[in-house]
């Protein structure tokens, strides 16, 4: 980042015959100064003023630690009444950016945590409810010979139907028209299923899908959509 020290001269003063500490045969001359900070986003003058005495002859600087009781007091003289500052403080064009590039984003994390939720849409609702009998479900099922297997003997996509529920276990059957691959819902048999359910088990449930396991680990059914 842009950053600079420099040293603003506001008023010179002749020492009106005041010996020179290091060089009595030169003339001095008394700078009252202010320092000026300047950054990217802002500009400093410092509140208090300061003074130099320099060798006009030479054009140095004489240490502080060679001034005379009477420089001193003529230094503290001129510097009470320098002149104020344009300013003390002052922020840059790009430093009025960066505010308001902050302001923004404040705004922006303060109404993220204030705004009320997005109303949820029915179909996530109906999706979050427990399954009760007589429910009605779209998804596919995977059916494995043994419990743990990887490898599915049999899939398909189509309804299922909720037929009995007791505590967290649901007796689902499926449709008797089931896809072996996927259809749109509205082409399969949503009004006829079978007559024996396999016992199921929720395993995982949101507002866009249900995962259910067959209690004896030999099926597993995803449903994205209830009728």
């Amino acid at each position: 980042m842009f950053f600079a020290i420099s040293t603003i001269e506001q008023a010179a003063h002749d020492t009106n015959g005041m010996q020179n500490p290091k060089n009595p045969e030169n003339l001095m001359v008394l700078s009252v100064c202010r320092q000026l900070t300047r950054t990217a986003l802002f500009s400093v003058y410092s509140k208090k003023a300061f003074g130099e005495y320099w060798d006009n002859t030479e054009r140095k600087r004489i240490a502080r630690r060679s001034w005379t009781p009477e420089m001193k007091a003529f230094a503290k003289q001129k510097i009470a009444e320098a002149p104020k500052p344009p300013y003390i403080f002052k922020v840059t064009v790009v430093g009025w950016i960066f505010v308001l590039l902050m302001i923004t984003a404040m705004g922006l994390i303060i109404y993220q945590e204030v705004k009320p939720p997005l109303p949820k849409s029915a179909e996530y609702v109906a999706m979050e409810k427990a399954p009760v009998a007589g429910d009605i479900y779209f998804g596919h099922y995977e059916a494995y010979k043994e419990a743990g297997e990887r490898i599915p003997s049999d899939i398909g996509f189509g309804w299922f139907k909720v037929l009995k529920v007791e505590g967290d276990t649901y007796t689902v059957a499926k449709s008797v028209e089931m896809s072996k691959g996927h259809k749109p819902k509205e082409e399969l048999n949503s009004t006829e299923f079978e007559d024996e359910g396999t016992a199921v088990k929720i395993t995982e449930q949101a507002g866009y899908m249900i995962m259910m396991k067959a209690t004896d680990g030999k099926m597993e059914i995803s449903i994205s959509d209830k009728k």
